[in-house]
């Protein structure tokens, strides 16, 4: 039996690697598709079953305490208040986390513009959105996969940049779509190469993503220091 010339690739082995590649990218969108489709949904039953009750639970109380003539009374109804307010406030952000409902009714422009507006008020640092004039109604897929990536994006300047700045911009040339999440943080850890960096779990989920709606995902550090995560994804869907 001949040994394989590895000078001379085998026409029948590539065929079956493009084949098998081809099977396992159709199969990671199919099981992105239905995560997101089960977080949308669990983000919809905490907000229809939980959120109201406890919003309901809060007028109820704020009525009750009227009626209540002890100081003890009252300030523990003010506690009790307090509680709910907070409950109510952790069950908006777990549902945010899930699935942004503005992304689904407003359109990707406002789900990140509330995206980085909520990062930069919470952790203190300047944060801004540079989005186009226009918001073409993206598909579904797109918009979940830029959003993601705006996540992912800002999670990482957070937990590694030391950033005090960062700025998320969408740009659309009618033909590709690309986000970026640049900082000015302290870069790429020194020797680490950006296709490194792209193996934590975070970003290989989205690059991921952008590979199976045709798109790419890149890290690179800017000249001017810091670092630029980027999405292009084209602007029509595989297949369509």
């Amino acid at each position: 039996m001949t040994a394989p010339d590895p000078h001379h690739p085998d026409p029948e082995l590539d065929r079956k690697v493009a084949e098998r590649t081809a099977e396992l990218t159709e199969l990671v969108g199919h099981l992105m598709s239905c995560w997101d489709e089960e977080r949308r949904l669990l983000a919809r039953k905490l907000h229809d079953s939980l959120g109201s009750s406890m919003t309901a639970l809060t007028m109820h109380l704020g009525l009750l305490a009227k009626n209540l003539t002890e100081d003890k009374a009252r300030d523990r109804a003010a506690q009790m208040k307090g509680l709910l307010n907070n409950i109510i406030e952790t069950n908006r952000k777990v549902q945010l986390g899930l699935w942004n409902d503005k992304l689904e009714f407003l359109g990707i422009k406002a789900a990140l513009t509330e995206l980085v507006a909520e990062f930069g008020q919470e952790h203190g640092l300047q944060a801004s959105a540079s989005l186009p004039d226009d918001d073409d109604g993206y598909a579904r897929p797109q918009g979940v996969a830029l959003l993601r990536c705006a996540e992912e994006g800002l999670r990482n300047v957070l937990q590694h940049a030391r950033a005090g700045k960062v700025e998320v911009i969408l740009d659309d040339d009618g033909e590709q779509l690309m986000l970026t999440v640049r900082d000015d943080g302290i870069g790429l850890p020194q020797g680490a190469a950006p296709s490194e960096s792209l193996n934590c779990h975070g970003l290989r989920l989205l690059r991921e993503r952008a590979r199976v709606l045709g798109g790419r995902l890149t890290l690179a550090p800017r000249p001017e220091g810091g670092t630029a995560l980027t999405m292009v994804l084209p602007r029509q869907l595989p297949g369509a």
